[in-house]
């Protein structure tokens, strides 16, 4: 287009009428030939009177589709009922509507995608996830244990609806839900699924969002299975739980869910504590404690009464009445040693007392013998005689004998 452009002098002074434009992107869109798309059917317009029907297919994974053609007989001839959500391959070809400047794709060959290719795509999807991570057990986060608010996503006026709420309600009446509907199966499922969980994860009341609906066939459950869903959940800051179908199903989203529940009757039940049960074992645990209580004070008790019949406490002056013995008989030991050492002390000075009367003058004195002593002066003590020339004639003695003693005077001198 840039040569024809130049070629034909294409300015602002000289511009191209709008069939020519047409004309040229038509030319260029019908050189690609015949392709392959593989999509989902969202709507399906069939005119009476008319060879041709209009639909649209999408692209599960973006918002993205494109208008397709194609004749009404190939619809018929389709070995499945095609509806609105089905899964298919078509063989068209892309063309420019020049009138209305519109691109299309015209279908020659549509096929529906089959429940083994359906599964087979999960699992490659599923394999893909798997080993980004968004299994992963350690990113699950923990529910809350009474949350404040419950997002609930499910179809309007729904059985999952009603049993969530009822059985929710049941356990814990004062439950508070804020609920968005949306469709859970079709071509509009999954773009109305994620606008509605957006607006619960930004609100900051709702701790708790779950994702309801009931059981299905493979193809009811897909879009939660879709990959943008699956990110989205994954992406959320608030704990999501997938509560899709029964117990058997078991898409996607219940993997990169924070937790899985079998049915959504599982999911009120996982998420809203059963106030009965929770005053049960508050009432339990009050007994165990007070029980434990009683135990206790049962076992100091013991402790005491064991405390208070050891001796030293059940008659606390026995020690001191022992040691008072004890210190009696000391007592008594002691007053009878002193009495011993006094008695053997008072023989001993008898002995004594006997040797030194025996060896003493006394003694001599009553066996005849005097002591003369001679007072030298009025005032002056007697002194011992030992010879004749200390008592001169005329000296004044002082004899003693055995029972007293006299004074004398020298009248004369023998040797």
């Amino acid at each position: 287009m840039t040569t024809d452009s130049a070629a034909g002098g294409n300015s602002a002074e000289n511009p191209w009428p709008v069939r020519s434009v047409s004309t040229k992107i038509a030319d260029w869109v019908h050189r690609l030939g015949q392709v392959w798309v593989e999509g989902q059917l969202t709507q399906i317009n069939r005119r009476s009177g008319t060879r041709t029907t209009f639909m649209t297919l999408r692209d599960p994974s973006a918002d993205i589709s494109l208008t397709i053609t194609c004749d009404p007989q190939l619809l018929e001839r389709a070995s499945v009922p095609l509806t609105e959500g089905s899964r298919v391959v078509v063989l068209g070809k892309p063309s420019f509507y020049t009138g209305r400047g519109t691109l299309s794709l015209r279908v020659t060959d549509i096929r529906a995608v089959g429940i083994g290719e359906l599964l087979a795509r999960l699992e490659r999807l599923r394999q893909l996830l798997h080993a980004e991570g968004l299994f992963d057990p350690r990113r699950k986060r923990p529910l809350p244990f009474l949350p404040k608010s419950i997002g609930l996503i499910t179809a309007r006026a729904s059985a999952a609806e009603r049993d969530v709420l009822a059985v929710a309600q049941s356990r814990w009446p004062a439950v508070h839900f804020t609920v968005r509907h949306a469709p859970v199966q079709g071509p509009t499922a999954v773009p109305t699924i994620l606008g509605q969980l957006e607006r619960l994860d930004a609100d900051p009341d709702v701790e708790v969002i779950v994702l309801a609906r009931g059981g299905g066939s493979v193809e009811d459950l897909l879009p939660f299975s879709d990959e943008s869903l699956l990110r989205a959940v994954a992406a959320a800051t608030t704990p999501v739980v997938s509560a899709i179908g029964h117990e058997p199903d078991q898409p996607l989203l219940d993997l990169v869910a924070d937790l899985r529940a079998a049915t959504p009757t599982d999911a009120a039940k996982r998420i809203v504590p059963d106030v009965a049960a929770e005053l049960a074992q508050v009432t339990q645990l009050r007994a165990r404690s007070a029980q434990a209580l009683r135990n206790w004070v049962v076992r100091e008790e013991r402790a005491l009464a064991s405390l208070r019949d050891r001796p030293a406490l059940a008659d606390p002056l026995r020690m001191v009445n022992q040691r008072h013995d004890e210190i009696d008989r000391a007592l008594a030991d002691l007053h009878r040693d002193m009495r011993r050492l006094i008695d053997r002390e008072d023989q001993r000075i008898e002995h004594l007392a006997a040797q030194l009367k025996s060896l003493g003058p006394a003694q001599t004195l009553a066996r005849g013998y005097a002591v003369v002593q001679r007072i030298p002066g009025e005032n002056a003590d007697p002194e011992v005689v030992r010879s004749i020339d200390d008592m001169p004639i005329g000296s004044q003695l002082r004899i003693r004998v055995g029972d007293g003693a006299t004074k004398a005077a020298v009248m004369g001198v023998e040797k």
